[in-house]
This record gives structure tokens, C-alpha cells and sequence, in this order.
């Protein structure tokens, strides 16, 4: 007897379903080679052949004669059939040995794992030998009840909804308090230039312009050190960030939690050591009774909180249309197949109706008028029309009489068809389709990967330099105070220099925090 072997070339070049017909149709008549098997959206032809009289090397130099290029790929195991069970009636050790044993010894079958905690089984079977439905059946009567493991078809998994939501709730909550904090900020900047504007032109001493500038309504003090624009800015901040910053925080702390600092750290850093500082130097302020307003960074978080809530609120938009495509996809996929038994003359005997991932190859597939296609196939019996628009983009139907090949997911219009499946389960071209959609979301530009790359070192990076920042302006301040005092303008005359350097300090690192993280969203 010949023996027969099986290889797999990768096939490139291959534009439609013509090209497919081509290679099959030229090597089947080719000596040593038993069967061939296109698939045009994996780019992938199933060769068996006689390894007597050709090898696949040959086989791959004859595709290559047809103007196609075509390489023999090495891992062989690719077109094994995995087939993942539930089975019931499973009491101890010795049953598992029993069905792994039986199924071991029945051909066809390479490998098979059962797991009595959690009653399933994990099998690789050759499709050529044997099928899933013969699987299940020898564990049937071993006296065990299985199934298959339901796969998600819902596809939520795709489903941005929820993200979208919780973004969008962060943006409009960070925005409705932000606008009044800008409202506050832009007029006091207003008033100060017209202030400096006097000073410069009307030659205002600093006692007048500093007399001037605290009898404007947002520096009344309400407390002493405690002002109208402070009070107002403060009260503002607090809800955004307690409510608006609040998925910044969850983030920031599983990625602390896996000892990694990501954008939302350096975000959440930013926002909170601004906050904090603020809070505790207006508390300073109205324990020293102070005359002079101290300068507060509460007009940050909520800033910096609508830019990053927006910039995330889009991104999830903009991934949940690619992935509502995807879904889309996914669902076209037919989720039962009728499968019948043909007689002699083709005459109908049975006809069962079962799980689409239990089609095998060579199975004889029934599909009604306004039915969809389950699997790939080529036309046994009957003549139709066939919408397959969601492939094509044409949007007339194609005539469909025995020979012609069909393609999972298009819809039959008129008449019933019988099909003899070839492509099933993950070979078909949906399938096939939705692998490379899912591959193209998942892949990564090489630009990206170097973002992504140099995001890890950006925020221990900027942390660092803001941490120097800090020492290197109290170095500086305590070796020339003057140097501080020249960009320190308008501080409280009636503290100690050492505060007044450490409180510019802060303030200097709080600003490298703060100005990072619009750069960290231009990053993400």
C-alpha cells in the first residue's frame, strides 16, 4: 500500500478565487499528489501526496511555475483539529484513565488531556482521519455524557461601551468645574497685566500696586490667608478630583500594584502632590494670618483632568468603531449546520442538526433558502443564488450549480443547496477574516512599539527630574537668595528665607509634574 503524506505550503500572490482554482486545478493532475486544498484568505494550500514519487519542496516549485510564490512551511502540526469537551459522569482517576486510553488507540487521534477538577478534555485529532463528531461518539460509549465548550460568539470581549461611559462621565464632571477655574484664572491674568501695565506707565510704587491688587474682589481675604479665589478654586477641585479623577487613581494603583509607573501614575502624581501642596501652604497661610494670598496650583487637576479624560474618551470611541466592525464580523458566522446522510443517486436518508464546530471535512451540508452558509464548500447538488457581498462588495447574487465553491457566512437566496464541506471550524474564510481584523488590532507599528518602549522610562524619568528640580532650586536658594527672590515675585515679605526657597522649590518640581503629563497624552 502508498503511503500517504501530508504538507502545508504557504502561498502568496493569490488575489481571488480564480487563483485558487488554478493551483488545484494544475496539480491535481500532477503524479504523486492525492489531494490538494486551497484556502485563499490564510494563503495556505493542504497537500497530500505519494512521498515515493514527489516531494514537497517539488510541490512548492510547481506553484511557483503557475506565477504564484509559494514556500514549504516546517511546522506541519498547524492543520491539527484541537477540539476542547465537557464531560459528565467523570467519579476518579481510573475514568480519565479509561477515556484517555480508548482515544489514545483510536486513529486519528494525536493527543488527548483529561482534567477530573474541572471536567474537561483538551484533544488534537487529525481532520483528515478523524472528526469531532467520532470523537464524542467513542466517549459516548464509553458511557460518559459530552459536549463542547461554548465559545463566545457574543463577541463582548469587543465591547467598549462601558469605557466609553466611564470616560465620558470623567470628562463632563472634570469640564463642568473646569471652565469656571479658567474663568477665575483668565481674569486674575487680566487684572495682573493691567496692574504691571499701570506700574510700568504710570509709575506706580510696588506699596500702591500691592494695595491695589488686594482690593480686588478675588484677593479679599474672607479668613486671613485664606482668599476669595483660593476658597472658590478649592472648592471647585475637590469634586474633580474625587469624582473626575477617580479611574486615574484605579489605574495608577494596579500599575503600582505590578511595580510599573504608567501615564496614569505620573497623571495621578501630578494632580495630587498640586493638590496637596495647595492645600497645606493655604493652611500654612491662614495659621500665619498672612497678609499676601499664597499661590496655589488648584486651577491643575481639573486642566489636566479634561484634557486626559477627553483624550482617553475619544481613544475608546475610536477603538470601539474598529471593534463594532469586528463584532459585526463575528456574528455573520452561522452557529448550527444541518448535516445529511446521502444514499445511493444521491437520495436523502437523514439529516441532524448540529454545533457548527462540529462539521467535519467531507461532511454533506444542507442550506434552505435564506439559510447561511456554515462552512466553506463546494456545490453537490441544487442551483442557487448566492449573496456573498459581505467577501465580495458585489451586491448581486452569484449563480451557484454543482462544482462551485461557496463561502461561509453568505446567505443562500432561492434554493436549497447540498455542500460537501472543505474548509471547517477555523479554516473557513470568516474565520480567517476575523484572525487577521483580530491580528491587525493587536500588531504594533514599529513606532509604536518605540512609544510604548520609551513611555516605561518617561515617568520614573520626568519623577526623577522633578525630584531634582526640587534640590537643585534649595541648593540654589540657599547659595543666592537673590537668584530666588528675582523669579519668586510678590511673596510673603514677612516669612523666613529658608520657607521662601522651599516653597519655591516646590512649586519649580510641581510645574516639571504638571507639564509632563499633557506631553504624557501626546505620548499615549
Amino acid at each position: 500500500t502508498k503511503t500517504i503524506s501530508k504538507c502545508y505550503v504557504q502561498v502568496t500572490g493569490m488575489t481571488c478565487a480564480s487563483c485558487v482554482a488554478n493551483i488545484e486545478r494544475n496539480l491535481r493532475r500532477e503524479d504523486g499528489i492525492h489531494s490538494i486544498l486551497v484556502a485563499l484568505m490564510a494563503g495556505k494550500a493542504e497537500v497530500r501526496y505519494n512521498p515515493a514519487v514527489i516531494r514537497p519542496s517539488a510541490i512548492a516549485e510547481l506553484i511557483r511555475e503557475l506565477g504564484f510564490g509559494a514556500t514549504v512551511m516546517e511546522n506541519c502540526g498547524e492543520g491539527d483539529g484541537i477540539l476542547e469537551l465537557v464531560v459528565r459522569g467523570m467519579t476518579c482517576a481510573s475514568c480519565i484513565h479509561k477515556i484517555e486510553s480508548t482515544l489514545m488507540k483510536t486513529n486519528g487521534v494525536l493527543y488527548c488531556s483529561v482534567a477530573l477538577a474541572t471536567n474537561k478534555a483538551h484533544i488534537k485529532y487529525d481532520p483528515e482521519i478523524i472528526g469531532p463528531r467520532d470523537v464524542i461518539q467513542v466517549i459516548k460509549d464509553l458511557g460518559f455524557t459530552t459536549s463542547l465548550v461554548k465559545k463566545d460568539r457574543s463577541a463582548s470581549h469587543l465591547d467598549h461601551k462601558q469605557e466609553i461611559r466611564q470616560w465620558k462621565r470623567s470628562f463632563v464632571v472634570s469640564l463642568v468645574f473646569c471652565i469656571p477655574v479658567m474663568g477665575l484664572m483668565i481674569y486674575m491674568m487680566v487684572m495682573d497685566s493691567q496692574l504691571s501695565d499701570a506700574h510700568a506707565h504710570h509709575n506706580m510704587s510696588s506699596e500702591e500696586m500691592e494695595a491695589r491688587h488686594s482690593s480686588m474682589v478675588l484677593e479679599y481675604q474672607l479668613l486671613p490667608g485664606l482668599s476669595v479665589m483660593n476658597f472658590l478654586s478649592l472648592l471647585l477641585c475637590v469634586p474633580v478630583q474625587m469624582f473626575g479623577g477617580w479611574y486615574f487613581y484605579i489605574q495608577a494603583y494596579k500599575a503600582l500594584k505590578h511595580k510599573t509607573a504608567n501615564m496614569d501614575v505620573l497623571i495621578v502624581l501630578a494632580t495630587s502632590i498640586a493638590f496637596v501642596y495647595s492645600f497645606v501652604i493655604l493652611l500654612v497661610a491662614m495659621a500665619e494670618k498672612a497678609k499676601v494670598n499664597p499661590v496655589t496650583f488648584f486651577d491643575t487637576p481639573p486642566m489636566l483632568f479634561v484634557f486626559i479624560s477627553l483624550g482617553r474618551w475619544l481613544e475608546h470611541v475610536a477603538k470601539g468603531k474598529t471593534s463594532e466592525a469586528l463584532a459585526r464580523l463575528i456574528s455573520l458566522q452561522a452557529t448550527e449546520a444541518t448535516i445529511v446522510t446521502l444514499g445511493p443517486d444521491n437520495v436523502l436518508l437523514s439529516e441532524e442538526q448540529v454545533d457548527v464546530e462540529l462539521v467535519q471535512r467531507g461532511d454533506i451540508v444542507k442550506v434552505i433558502p435564506g439559510g447561511k452558509f456554515p462552512v466553506d464548500g463546494r456545490v453537490v447538488e441544487g442551483h442557487s443564488m448566492v449573496d456573498e457581498s459581505l467577501i465580495t462588495g458585489e451586491a448581486m447574487p452569484v449563480t451557484k450549480k454543482p462544482g462551485n465553491t461557496v463561502i461561509a457566512g453568505s446567505i443562500n437566496q432561492n434554493g436549497a443547496l447540498l455542500i460537501s464541506a472543505t474548509h471547517v471550524g477555523a479554516d473557513t474564510t470568516l474565520s480567517q477574516i476575523v484572525k487577521l481584523v483580530e491580528e491587525a488590532q493587536t500588531s504594533k507599528a514599529p513606532i509604536q512599539q518605540f512609544a510604548d518602549k520609551l513611555s516605561g522610562y518617561f515617568v520614573p524619568s520626568i519623577v526623577a527630574v522633578s525630584v531634582v528640580t526640587l534640590f537643585a532650586w534649595i541648593i540654589i536658594g540657599f547659595v543666592d537668595f537673590e537668584i530666588v527672590e528675582k523669579y519668586f515675585l510678590g511673596y510673603n515679605k514677612s516669612i523666613s528665607a529658608a520657607e521662601v526657597i522651599i516653597r519655591f522649590a516646590f512649586q519649580a518640581s510641581i510645574t516639571v509634574l504638571c507639564i509632563a503629563c499633557p506631553c504624557s497624552l501626546g505620548l499615549a
